[in-house]
């Protein structure tokens, strides 16, 4: 019988390009560096002459003809197969649940996972307070698929497509179906990202090294002005940082075979990837996740473990409704005392746009490295709590292979439960399911965003814009559950609530 071929990280590496730095390096460049640090961890003499594969993590800070050619010719890589994606806070994790699948099934050697964004650098440029030397901007020749962005129309016209209004309104969906007043879900936020900035506080490599306590966190002032209801600037994710991170993976056997110090091998024990109904208004709870739920449970599996098993998180956290949705789905108690970030997460650590969890997935394999016992469970997030990647990292091969897995029976009934379309044009009442406003950078609300559902449980959106001291009144009160009258508007095409007739 043929040895079953696991497979193992083997060079990891990131760096952060810090605003004081003298030379600015392009996203490629970032790259190129982190791909030669994680060549240079494995420890062994022209390695790169082994790289058959190069997957990419889209670039959204600058762009160029053929990315992963350019880093292969730097490099000194041929490999079989190139992969550049579309747009997604998902792809680190997808990427190596991938590989593991190419390793595992013997159709891939070893296979170089990076990324890496200069968004900083490039908003600099934009605004004339930095010259930057980067070659010119060209379109991709290639992408796998397209770039998506995950809303419909319809969605759009409500602001959807702004991840700081879409994840608001879900916010507003977890308070509301956890029971806690307006006050109360303040400080729990606070308190949540407080946890996250305590981390980053202590990571060499965080853009923020402040640690910010809970209130400084939820309470709005000049410095951290609401973006959309309920959300300040302290608890979105800051997508203006210079990052890259570089994984090389390959198998056991050949690990084995290169002479690779067994030390350096940390498993993927257990991953999957799952997606759920991808239109926000289609779905039938816009406060929870049933990629996540069955994500964690299929990873757990795979990896012969039980929640109790694993030391400690890294929970995607572009917004505080995210990290609590998934806290949830996968079954952590409140009080439970491990460790929700591995780096500090996307506010303060960085958010370099769909990149992040490359750098949870380094963090996690040095903290095994260093403590060989521990069991780190990674979880990547997509669109608009549209699609979630798992991985469990460990020093312990997988109790199921990964060319032993199937899990198309449960996507499918995870997307079964799509509800009809929403009511374009709309009049009537509604009850309202989640709701944000939108803030001006003066910090006063200019616009109101509402979802909500018929009597019949046809869903429909509305905006109100009004003068910004009523729109303040109504942040004051729990809207959910409260019933109000829409009204189609051809002017503007829209739906718009009205007040005072609920």
């Amino acid at each position: 019988m043929s040895q079953k071929l696991h497979p193992i990280i083997i060079g990891a590496a990131q760096f952060t390009q810090f605003k004081k730095t003298e030379i600015h390096l392009d996203p490629l460049k970032l790259m190129v560096k982190t791909s030669k640090l994680a060549l240079q961890d494995i420890g062994i003499d022209e390695i790169n002459k082994f790289i058959d594969t190069i997957y990419m993590v889209n670039i959204n800070s600058w762009s160029y003809a053929d990315a992963p050619e350019e880093l292969s010719n730097i490099l000194g890589i041929h490999p079989k197969e190139k992969v550049f994606l579309p747009d997604g806070g998902d792809s680190p994790q997808m990427l190596v649940n991938r590989a593991a699948k190419a390793i595992s099934s013997g159709k891939r050697r070893m296979i170089l996972i990076t990324g890496g964004e200069a968004s900083y650098s490039a908003s600099r440029d934009r605004r004339r307070k930095l010259k930057l030397d980067w070659p010119e901007k060209v379109d991709p020749d290639y992408m796998e698929g397209k770039l998506w962005y995950g809303t419909t129309d319809f969605e759009n016209k409500y602001g959807m497509i702004f991840p700081s209004c879409s994840y608001a309104m879900f916010e507003t969906a977890v308070r509301a179906a956890s029971g806690r007043e307006l006050k109360v879900h303040r400080s729990y936020m606070g308190k949540l990202f407080e946890r996250l900035s305590k981390i980053a506080a202590e990571n060499p490599h965080a853009w923020s090294k402040k640690s910010l306590s809970a209130e400084k966190i939820s309470t709005p002032t000049s410095e951290n002005r609401l973006i959309n209801y309920p959300y300040t600037k302290f608890m979105c994710s800051n997508m203006f940082v210079d990052q890259s991170a570089t994984i090389i993976m390959t198998s056991d056997k050949i690990a084995k075979e290169l002479s690779i110090y067994p030390h350096l091998w940390v498993y993927l024990m257990g991953g999957t990837d799952l997606r759920n109904v991808f239109e926000i208004t289609r779905r039938p709870r816009l406060f929870d996740s049933p990629a996540a739920r069955e994500g964690a449970k299929i990873a757990l599996k795979q990896a012969g473990l039980t929640l109790d098993d694993i030391d400690s998180f890294d929970i995607y956290s572009c917004f505080p409704s995210i990290v609590q949705i998934i806290k949830k789905e996968i079954g952590l108690k409140e009080d439970d005392p491990r460790d929700l970030t591995l780096t500090g997460g996307l506010p303060y650590f960085g958010g370099p746009w769909s990149n992040y969890s490359m750098h949870a997935i380094v963090t996690a394999v040095k903290q095994i490295r260093k403590d060989p016992h521990k069991k780190i469970m990674v979880i990547s997030n997509g669109g608009y709590n549209s699609k979630q990647s798992f991985g469990i990292y460990g020093k312990n091969p997988p109790a199921i292979p990964w060319t032993e897995r199937d899990d198309s029976e449960i996507q499918e009934s995870i997307l079964e439960n799509k509800l009809e379309p929403p009511i374009i044009k709309a009049n009537g009442h509604i009850t309202i399911e989640a709701y944000t406003f939108i803030h001006s950078r003066n910090g006063r609300p200019k616009r109101g965003i509402f979802m909500g559902r018929f009597k019949d449980q046809t869903r429909t959106c509305a905006v109100i814009e009004t003068d910004p001291e009523i729109l303040e009144e109504l942040e004051q009160e729990e809207l959910v559950g409260k019933t109000f009258t829409v009204q189609y508007d051809p002017s503007s095409d829209r739906n718009v609530l009205i007040l005072n007739e609920n």
